[in-house]
C-alpha cells in the first residue's frame, strides 16, 4: 500500500499537469474543496481552453472566479454561495439545476460529465482507503467515471464510517496539504428567527427524526430542541448545530426505523470541534447523495421531520427558494428531495420557513404571485407547513382559497389587505 501511495504522490503543478483542454471537474460541497489543488489550477488557469469546475456551494473565491478568464476555467455552479453568487447573478458562470439526490445519477448517465474528480481526503487507513467524509455527495458516483481522480490529503480531515471510502488503486495522484479544514460558524440568529423557530420546535415531537437545512432560521429551531428526547438525524449536511444536540443528549438515534442508533449525512460544514466529532465515530455515517435525500430510503424513518427556507412563497404554497426573480441565488440542493421524504413518512412533517418580510420590512415574501422569473422550487402540491413569525399555515389537502387564507392569516399585518385584494382578483379569496 506505502509504494502505492509514495508511487503517486506529487506536487500540486505536477497533477494539474494530468488536465486537457475541455476537461469537466468535478469537486465536492463545501468543506470537501481541495484548496491546495484549487489554487495550483487558478494560477496556471491560462494554460487551458474551456475548462469547467462543477461543485455544490463553493467556500473561497479562487483566481478562476475571473469574468476575464472564463474562456480558460469556468465555474459551474450546482448551487450557489457567497463565494459564486455574483458571478452567477453576473451571468459568467455557469448554472445546471438538479435535485441534490439526482446528481449521482446524472453523473453516471453521462448527462453532467466527470473526466476529472478533486477532492479532500482524509489520511490512509491500513488497507488502502481514504475517506471524503466533508463530501460524499455526488464525488463517489463521480470517481467511477473519471479519468484523473485526484486526492488532496490532508491530516485534519476526519475519517468517517459509510459509504465514503476510496481505494488507492482508485486515485491516479496525490497532494499533501495540512491546512485546517475551512470552518463555519452559526448563523446569527434574531427575534425573528426564534419565533419561527417557536412555532416549528412545539411541532417536533420526541423520537423524530430531522433534516436540517443551512441557515439562521433552520439552526434557530435546533437551539430549541435540547431538552426533547430520543431525536434522530437524517440529513444532508451535519453542522454545528446538530453537534449541540448530540452533546445535549436531545440526539441518540434509538428510535429511529431505518438505519436506528445511526445519525446519517452526504456533508459537513462547521467547527473544527464537529470535523473532531466525525473522526471514526460509531454513530456517524457519511453517505451518497443518492442515498441520504432519496425521497424513499428517507421517508422510511417515521416523524421525518424537514425543515427548509426559503425565499418567497405565493398564496397557492409555491416556493421561490433559490432566485430573487430571474437572478439566482443558492439552488434547489435537497430542499424537494426532503420536503417529499417527510410527505412519504409515516407522522412526518415537512417545515418551510421564512421570515414574512425583506428589505427591513417594505417587502412582504408572502406573496400572491411569484415574482416573474423567480425559480420555482418547491411546488403547491408538495408544500404542507409554512411558518413565519406570524404563524403556521398546514397547506396540504386544502382547497386554493384555503391556502390563500392560510398564508394570508401568517403574512405580515402590513401587507395582509393588499394581498387579500390580490387574491380576489385571481379568484383566490
Amino acid at each position: 500500500m506505502h509504494t502505492q501511495y509514495d508511487d503517486k504522490r506529487c506536487s500540486p503543478g505536477e497533477a494539474i499537469e494530468l488536465l486537457k483542454d475541455g476537461d469537466f471537474i468535478i469537486v465536492p460541497s463545501g468543506a470537501g474543496e481541495p484548496p491546495t489543488l484549487l489554487h495550483a489550477l487558478s494560477e496556471q488557469r491560462t494554460r487551458f481552453r474551456d475548462v469547467k469546475v462543477a461543485q455544490i456551494l463553493a467556500m473561497r473565491k479562487y483566481g478562476y472566479f475571473d469574468c476575464d478568464t472564463v474562456q480558460h476555467v469556468r465555474h459551474v455552479a450546482l448551487f450557489f454561495g457567497g463565494a459564486s453568487r455574483s458571478a452567477g447573478q453576473a451571468g459568467w458562470a455557469d448554472f445546471i439545476p438538479a435535485y441534490f439526490s439526482e446528481l449521482p445519477s446524472l453523473i453516471e448517465r453521462g448527462m453532467v460529465p466527470s473526466d476529472v474528480v478533486f477532492s479532500m481526503a482524509s489520511p490512509m487507513d491500513e488497507h488502502g482507503n481514504f475517506a471524503l467524509s466533508l463530501g460524499a455527495d455526488y464525488t463517489m458516483a463521480a470517481i467511477q467515471k473519471a479519468r484523473v481522480v485526484v486526492l488532496e490529503v490532508n491530516p485534519n480531515v476526519p475519517y468517517a464510517h459509510g459509504q465514503c471510502h476510496v481505494h488507492i488503486s482508485q486515485v491516479t495522484a496525490l497532494v499533501e496539504s495540512n491546512e485546517p479544514v475551512i470552518e463555519v460558524g452559526l448563523p446569527k440568529i434574531g427575534p425573528v428567527q426564534e419565533a419561527i423557530a417557536g412555532y416549528v420546535a412545539e411541532m417536533i415531537e420526541d423520537g423524530s427524526t430531522l433534516q436540517i437545512g443551512y441557515g439562521g432560521i433552520p439552526d434557530a429551531v435546533v437551539m430549541q430542541l435540547t431538552s426533547k428526547h430520543d431525536l434522530g438525524v437524517h440529513t444532508e449536511m451535519i453542522g454545528d448545530g446538530i453537534l449541540k444536540l448530540v452533546e445535549s443528549g436531545a440526539v441518540n438515534n434509538s428510535r429511529k426505523t431505518y438505519l436506528p442508533n445511526k445519525m446519517v449525512a452526504t456533508f459537513a460544514l462547521g467547527s473544527r470541534k464537529l470535523y473532531d466529532f466525525m473522526h471514526r465515530n460509531p454513530m456517524l455515517e457519511m453517505h451518497p447523495v443518492n442515498y441520504t435525500n432519496d425521497p424513499y430510503l428517507a421517508g422510511q424513518n417515521n416523524q421525518l421531520v424537514a425543515i427548509n427556507a426559503s425565499l418567497q412563497v405565493d398564496l397557492l404554497g409555491q416556493c421561490g427558494s433559490e432566485s430573487i426573480a430571474h437572478l439566482p441565488y443558492s439552488g434547489t440542493g435537497g430542499q424537494v428531495d426532503f420536503v417529499r421524504a417527510a410527505n412519504r413518512s409515516r407522522g412526518g412533517k415537512a417545515f418551510i420557513v421564512l421570515p414574512s418580510t425583506a428589505k427591513e420590512g417594505s417587502v412582504s415574501r408572502i406573496v400572491c404571485t411569484l415574482t416573474p422569473g423567480t425559480h420555482v422550487t418547491t411546488g403547491k402540491n408538495d408544500v404542507n407547513y409554512v411558518v413565519t413569525e406570524y404563524g403556521v399555515a398546514q397547506l396540504r389537502g386544502k382547497s386554493a382559497h384555503q391556502r390563500a387564507e392560510a398564508l394570508i392569516a401568517i403574512a405580515h399585518p402590513d401587507f395582509r389587505a393588499e394581498l387579500r385584494q390580490a387574491a380576489k382578483k385571481i379568484l383566490l379569496c
